[in-house]
């Protein structure tokens, strides 16, 4: 089951028209982009989404969407998370998961729990949903952390819950997790920037913001880490690295979807209190992607 989330998973946009409703159209090119150009499974309602900024239709609808594009084509899994646990366990009650692989659920985020309270948290939201939980930690835009301890005794005792995205940003916390974790338990990448090194500590693959823009190269710098070849993962990586410090500069996704709209991949378009990139910033990103395709 696990082996589905190995890899790449790109964490998608959510694109939109100028006038601000969702652009399905894009949306379903960019999943298509997304499936040939050898990404192993999807996020949908993430941060990088837009989720937030959702109303509940919305996303009821992209998430319809998704899973008849996608067709079973790759695993799909979407975003349910949130600081009210009860409000969660609501969702998932009333939600068909009919298409859905699994579920990446940020960790509550304003109200700071206790490492207790993390822990109950996701045993709530483990055993009530009916597919698979993958956390997600990410203590800079949540302001608190999962520490190792509390993600270890959540594998080992919610069995459920088979996986964790670690965007701690600490390589030492990955490390004590991925060498205590039990043999069933993924740790996944939640920084592009710190993938490599990240799979050379025994990290079993990443979801991806830069994979939006870059799915081909991305993917195929993850598959060269799961080969051991580090040497060759080392080449995409530096060449995609000053692209991945460019997009998270002036905000994410906002830095992203400049980039995809380079691209011709959607429209540069975010929802308050989201907002474009400095014009700076831009011209950075443009003239990286020009020196790209001029072979420098």
């Amino acid at each position: 089951m696990i082996d589905k989330f190995r890899g790449t998973g790109t964490a998608v946009v959510t694109p939109f028209h100028r006038e601000g409703n969702i652009d399905f159209r894009s949306l379903e090119n960019i999943i298509e982009h997304q499936i040939s150009s050898g990404v192993n499974y999807l996020v949908f309602l993430g941060t990088t989404g837009e989720a937030v900024t959702l109303s509940g239709d919305e996303k009821s609808a992209v998430i319809n969407f998704a899973i008849e594009i996608v067709n079973g084509r790759l695993p799909l899994v979407i975003g349910i998370g949130g600081s009210n646990t009860r409000q969660i366990l609501d969702t998932i009650r009333q939600m068909s998961f009919e298409g859905v692989d699994a579920v990446l659920s940020v960790s509550p985020y304003y109200n700071k729990p206790q490492p207790k309270g993390i822990f109950y948290h996701y045993r709530e939201i483990g055993g009530m949903c009916p597919v698979p939980v993958i956390i997600y930690n990410v203590p800079g835009r949540t302001s608190s952390n999962i520490d190792a301890d509390t993600t270890l005794k959540i594998a080992c005792e919610i069995p459920n819950i088979i996986g964790v995205k670690e965007a701690s940003k600490d390589l030492e916390q990955c490390a004590r997790i991925i060498k205590y974790r039990p043999d069933d338990f993924l740790v996944i990448s939640g920084n592009d920037e710190l993938t490599l090194p990240f799979m050379a500590l025994g990290g079993d693959g990443v979801i991806s913001v830069i994979a939006n823009a870059f799915p081909a190269e991305f993917s195929a710098m993850v598959r060269l880490c799961i080969d051991g070849n580090f040497s060759g993962a080392r080449e995409i990586h530096l060449k995609l690295l000053d692209f991945i410090q460019a997009i998270y500069a002036d905000g994410s996704p906002s830095g992203v979807k400049a980039l995809m709209e380079m691209k011709g991949l959607c429209n540069n378009v975010l929802r308050l209190p989201l907002v474009k990139i400095n014009k700076g910033l831009n011209y950075h990103i443009s003239s990286l992607l020009s020196d790209m395709e001029k072979g420098k």
